[in-house]
């Protein structure tokens, strides 16, 4: 993992613990005052501990939270618990926690008895249990997720390694990049035997989202078409070695697992606004699922009871870096309507890969209004949920249409999530007919991507959709 993506990540989790800390001793001061829950027994028990069965006003305790908080960070730093590997043991983990609270536990206590504060250290002692048990379920939720997600490659680095024989086996060495479980070799290019032309068709083949070029310098004139084809196409380039001359690619410096590398990237980098959009998606997708779930309701009954077939169309679209994804949409043609497709072929009115029709034969009567509303797209808000999509990015094309790229520059749309709606559907959708145009606004929100921007589409989106715009 990259340091930068490792630091975001980092500061995230202090967040969550730092919160979760807070919770802890809000929690067991709850508890402490809940005589009802707690019990006659439970308050002479606790009253060993405390000294008193009375409980002081929770502004009393305040200090002590801000004195928590931060402290945990810092012992949890000093611990190792923030620079362990990404799917550390469940052993290692609970010693380096409960090592933690208990110190912070014991601590607090002592700090009570030299400001003799006569508070009841009980809520101290329940603090520590509840923080250990808040933050020791989220690393179990955590780990479990990153489980089943790099065991579905969602979030692995699909990385090509480009050098000589020799290179190539010495990062291997170096790096142990077979052992390491967020990133996965899918292909090895000899330099000196491929051109760019399999270089390319291995990208494409394998949805590659990164490249590591592990070359000495006597090989750069072949290193620098290669960054040139991955800077079309959006993919990042890991290299140990100096700048080259790149045209949309911006060059920084980072490190791979204590190496420094210099990356060209021509796309969004892995940021906070990144990490935001990624809140925005989720929050934002469950929301409008909630919100429309009458609508998609009504959508599932029309559908069913106007027209013979299934209720949803299912189709492989091209995803992130090409890589296929199964996309949903209410079925708005006929069940036969691929078969269909290329008889219509004559008619497309968008010039490029992209297949348009006004007034297709194909779409079904309630159809045409689903369509003019944009509620067949609203099962897509699932694919948002599941990391398929996003929000806002460049509309997702049928992964023949993709096929059909006669450049590699349009490519690079797709190095983002695909999204429901981008630059093209606020800009009267259909109405835009030449593809390079299409593609033109893709890579000017990808070039300018920030999170206003996001903001921005999605407020423009809704008087579009209101208006039926473009739609067809």
């Amino acid at each position: 993992m990259l340091r930068r993506q490792q630091q975001i990540r980092n500061h995230i989790q202090r967040l969550l613990d730092a919160a979760l800390f807070a919770l802890g001793l809000w929690s067991a001061y709850w508890l402490r005052t809940n005589e009802s829950l707690v019990g006659e027994y439970g308050l002479r028990m606790l009253a060993i501990f405390g000294g008193t069965k009375e409980i002081e006003s929770f502004d009393e305790f305040l200090p002590y939270l801000v004195l928590t908080v931060p402290l945990s960070l810092v012992l949890l730093q000093t611990q190792g618990f923030y620079s362990r590997p990404l799917l550390a043991s469940r052993k290692v983990t609970a010693w380096q926690l409960f090592k933690v609270c208990t110190f912070i536990t014991l601590g607090l206590m002592l700090a009570a008895f030299l400001a003799k504060e006569h508070l009841a250290r009980s809520v101290f002692i329940l603090f520590g249990i509840f923080s250990f048990l808040l933050v020791f379920a989220k690393e179990e939720i955590l780990q479990r997720y990153l489980l089943h997600a790099l065991g579905q490659a969602r979030l692995r680095r699909r990385i090509i390694v480009v050098g000589t024989p020799e290179d190539v086996k010495q990062v291997r060495e170096d790096f142990h990049l077979e052992e390491a479980r967020d990133i996965e070799i899918v292909a090895e290019l000899d330099v000196n035997k491929s051109d760019l032309s399999t270089f390319v068709d291995v990208l494409h083949t394998h949805s590659a989202n990164g490249v590591l070029l592990a070359t000495k310098h006597t090989y750069f004139g072949r290193i620098e078409k290669v960054i040139q084809a991955c800077e079309l196409e959006g993919v990042e380039v890991w290299m140990f070695a100096n700048f080259f001359n790149t045209q949309i690619s911006r060059t920084t410096l980072d490190e791979l697992y204590g190496r420094p590398v210099v990356i060209f990237r021509s796309t969004p980098d892995f940021s906070w606004q990144a990490v935001g959009k990624m809140a925005i998606d989720f929050t934002g997708a469950l929301f409008a699922i909630l919100l429309f779930s009458p609508i998609l309701i009504f959508c599932t009954l029309a559908i069913r009871l106007t027209s013979p077939g299934p209720v949803f169309f299912r189709q492989q679209r091209s995803g992130l870096n090409g890589r296929p994804f199964t996309m949903y949409k209410f079925r708005t043609m006929v069940t036969d309507a691929e078969q269909r497709k290329d008889e219509l072929q004559a008619y497309n009115e968008m010039a490029g890969p992209v297949f348009k029709v006004t007034n297709d034969p194909r779409v079904t009567p309630i159809g045409k209004f689903l369509r003019k509303r944009s509620f067949d797209e609203l099962p897509q808000l699932f694919n948002v949920l599941m990391g398929e999509m996003s929000l806002v990015g460049p509309r997702p094309l049928p992964v023949d249409e993709t096929m059909q790229f006669d450049e590699l520059a349009h490519r690079r749309r797709l190095s983002v999530k695909p999204g429901l709606t981008c630059l093209w559907q606020i800009s009267g959708r259909n109405k835009v007919t030449d593809f390079k145009e299409w593609v033109r606004l893709d890579l000017e929100y990808i070039d300018n991507w920030s999170l206003w921007l996001d903001i921005k589409i999605l407020l423009r989106t809704i008087p579009v959709v209101i208006a039926g715009e473009g739609a067809k």
